[in-house]
Parts: C-alpha cells; structure tokens; sequence
C-alpha cells in the first residue's frame, strides 16, 4: 500500500504561521470518504479547545448536520442554518447559536444545505461565499469548518475559505485510496482560489491496536507526510460512537474514556503548535522572588446534557499529560 506524497516544491508544508491578528484561524476538516471521523474529529477538537479557554465556533457545512447534532442542537428545530448564509445572505453572527460550553458556538445545517451547490452554480464567484462571510467574522480564536464526504461545491467552499486544511485518516487500505485525490483538488484550489491555503495536519482515526493493519497505515502516512501527522492517535472507542445520540462531546460524556483523553491530547498539541509560533507583544510577568511557578491547573469534567452523563461530573483521569496512545503506536511501550 502506498500514499501519494504532495508535492513539497508547490505546497509549503511545514510553514509556521502564528494566529492572525483580529480573527481567528480558519480551519477545514476535509475527506471525501466518508465515515473516517470528520465530524467527531469537528466537535471533539473544538470542545477540547474550548475547555482550555479558547473561542470556537464550528461551522457544519454537511447537510446531514452530524456536527450540529453532535453539539445538542437539533437541526430539525434550526429556523436559519448555513444554507441561508451561503444562499441567502444572512449575518453569520445572527445565524450561530451557543453551545452547553462556554466559548464554542455552532453555525448549524439543516436539510436545506443539500440545494445549496444546484442553487448557488448560477452566483457569481459561487467558490468564494463562504469565504466572503468569513471576511466580516470576528470574536473566534479557531473557526472549524466540518465539510460533507465529497469534493463538491461545498468542499471546495470551505477549502477556498480556510487558511489549513486537517485531513482525518482512518487506519484502514480504503481510507488511503482518496487521499491522493484529495491532495490534487486541494493544491488546485491553492493555485487558483485560495493561495493561503496550507496542510496542517493529518489525525490518525480508528487505530485499533489488536490489528496490524491499523499499524501499517499509520507507518505508511508517517512515513510521506512526516511532521505534519499529529503525534496523538485517535483510538476506536464506544465512548465516541456513543456521544452523539447524547447530544454531547465524548468530553463531557466521559472525561475518562480512551477517546476524550485522545481529543484532549489532540487539542493540547494543536494548541501548542500554533503557541509555539505565535507573537507574543507582552512577555507574562516573572514569578515573585521565593515562589515557584504552579502547574497549569486542571480542567474538571462538564455535567453531560442528557442520559447518562446528566448532572454527574466526571473527574479528569491522573496522567492525563502523559501522551495516549504512544506516539509511536505500533511499537512496544
């Protein structure tokens, strides 16, 4: 099995680019295969960053509208959703509805979404709409935009709006048979579209360490893609499937379970790649003479929203820091 590797002369891979001054960084969650964890990968990562302070907003660009069901909003219930921001001009800011945690919003989707690409082929720069509606947002550190399993109209939107790309790969041959396609769809809209467009990741999904298949793939993707694969791993876990018919991240369903900790990992590494590259005008202040500077404080679990998860805290596990699964998971501990 073999991975193609983009070409490193056009895209620039490893870029550091800190966060831009005034809005926040804009970022695609993409993959034409569908079922690799696009969607969970959208709603996990952002309620982990949220739980460290920043603020997200997710916007659900699929019109089965997974993400905004993910995130206890139902979108049968939606009076506007993201199908009348692209179509219909609606205010961005008007249209995203808060979420159970402080600091994450949600653009939600509905049914409607799905006219979108026959009903906006005869707007005028159709490729550009939602990126004309990003222009304006501002109040959100990180924009995730979780797009639908396909390369459509809607895709190359959120490509064309977005500064990084994060492709979700599932440790599995078929989850490598696209990546190839995807790559080429995303570089031409980086030379026509969107030049500021650039990987910033790939996240292993669905490893399953019982099986040596889940090992190949991950060696082969690390292999061509190098440093831009996240060192966090995430596992397959009941936990995850169960989340959504909670209405909840796995975060608040079960701060313990092997994919909460996982997503937690993911949001703590993401954190720190664009921290480590970005300006800092005011140095933090010297600790006082005498005193040692404290650990950074833990976040404790959030009540769930329904079943059973509801009004129960769940205390963040010892070790959480300590990097689940290995980095390198297919070796010996």
């Amino acid at each position: 099995m073999s991975v193609p590797a983009p070409e490193r002369h056009d895209w620039k891979l490893l870029e550091a680019r800190p966060l831009p001054v005034g809005r926040g960084r804009v970022i695609c969650i993409a993959n034409q295969k569908g079922g690799v964890g696009k969607t969970t990968t959208a709603v996990n990562l952002a309620a982990g960053l949220a739980e460290r302070g920043r603020r997200v907003l997710v916007i659900d660009l699929d019109p089965q509208a997974n993400a905004t069901t993910g995130l206890g909003i139902d979108h049968r219930a939606v009076e506007r959703s993201t199908y009348d921001v692209l179509v219909g001009d609606a205010p961005l800011d008007e249209v995203a509805q808060k979420t159970s945690w402080e600091g994450l919003q949600c653009l939600p989707a509905s049914l409607d979404l799905a006219g979108a690409e026959i009903e906006l082929v005869s707007v005028l720069a159709r490729e550009r709409r939602l990126s004309e509606v990003l222009n304006g947002a501002t109040g959100h550190e990180f924009v995730f935009i979780d797009c639908p399993p396909s390369l459509g109209l809607l895709t190359v939107n959120a490509l064309a709006a977005a500064e990084d790309l994060i492709v979700p790969v599932q440790c599995e041959y078929y989850a490598l048979e696209g990546l190839g396609q995807l790559l080429e769809t995303a570089e031409r809209i980086r030379r026509s579209l969107n030049p500021d467009l650039r990987i910033a990741g790939f996240v292993l999904t669905m490893y399953d360490a019982r099986t040596k298949l889940s090992s190949q793939v991950a060696d082969e993707v690390r292999r061509h893609f190098g440093e831009l694969v996240y060192e966090t791993v995430i596992p397959r876990s009941v936990r995850l499937s169960e989340a959504p018919s909670f209405g909840e991240p796995v975060l608040s369903l079960d701060a313990s379970s092997r994919g909460s900790i996982s997503y937690k990992l993911l949001a703590a590494e993401l954190d720190r790649r664009y921290e480590s590259h970005a300006s800092r005008s005011i140095p933090p202040p010297p600790p006082e003479p005498g005193t040692t500077p404290s650990a950074e404080s833990v976040v404790p679990g959030r009540p769930g929203l329904a079943g059973r998860g509801f009004g129960t805290v769940t205390p963040e596990p010892p070790g959480l820091e300590r990097a689940w699964p290995p980095a390198v998971p297919w070796s010996a501990p």
